[in-house]
């Protein structure tokens, strides 16, 4: 948010003179306290300046982006995940390559009979599996061209989304499988979602658009 001059004006005013009334203000600006209405609103809105009722304004040391920053630190991984996309283990590549295009996404999550996650295989990782092997993808079972759950960067519900989308930077990946631990020390792992790219910009636009409230937490 970009403030105006007089805005800017008010809030360094207050920062070293508050508390201070709307009417202290005027004065000093040399205005109606009616012509401040608006731009101690938007100071108000964008977390810079609070009132109190006979005390005045105050200067509360945050602005719009340290407000986001704030909101986006409650939000959990919970919150955003999406459904993951999954094929069995015993499956080809060319049903992973299917699953892919029929879900309309980047990676699969290979899962064992017990439905639990034992690798990724990516796009990258079927075309690259192809060009060396020369082989028809129908012919090659998905578990040759995937990247074993050892390897695998995943995330947890009650991560936050801070902390999944640094995951995901550091890692130069496009998604993370959300998982409930069954045995850490066996790489045993429930896969119960998966956290993309797309995700995180679907956050940042309904935050942008004032939609962050369906994220607050309920108090119990």
């Amino acid at each position: 948010m970009n403030l105006t001059n007089r805005q800017m004006t008010i809030a360094e005013m207050v920062r070293i003179d508050g508390p201070i009334t709307g009417e202290q203000i005027a004065s000093r600006l040399h205005v109606t306290r009616a012509a401040l209405r608006s731009d101690l609103a938007i100071l108000i809105m964008s977390g810079m300046l609070d009132a109190r009722p006979k005390v005045g304004y105050f200067y509360t040391g945050k602005n719009t982006l340290g407000m986001l920053a704030e909101e986006i630190s409650v939000i959990t991984v919970r919150d955003v995940q999406s459904v993951p996309v999954v094929v069995s283990s015993d499956a080809t590549a060319k049903d992973a390559v299917f699953k892919m295009f029929t879900e309309d996404v980047g990676s699969v999550y290979v899962v064992n009979e017990r439905g639990l996650l034992v690798g990724v295989v990516s796009r990258k990782d079927l075309l690259k599996f192809a060009l060396n092997n020369h082989q028809d993808l129908a012919e090659i079972p998905v578990a040759l061209a995937m990247t074993q759950v050892s390897k695998i960067i995943f995330a947890q519900s009650d991560d936050s989304v801070v902390s999944a989308a640094c995951k995901l930077i550091d890692n130069e990946i496009d998604s993370l499988p959300v998982v409930s631990v069954v045995d850490a020390a066996q790489h045993e792992y429930e896969i119960i979602g998966r956290i993309t790219k797309t995700n995180f910009t679907r956050l940042f636009v309904e935050l942008a658009q004032g939609k962050g409230g369906r994220y607050a937490k309920k108090e119990n």
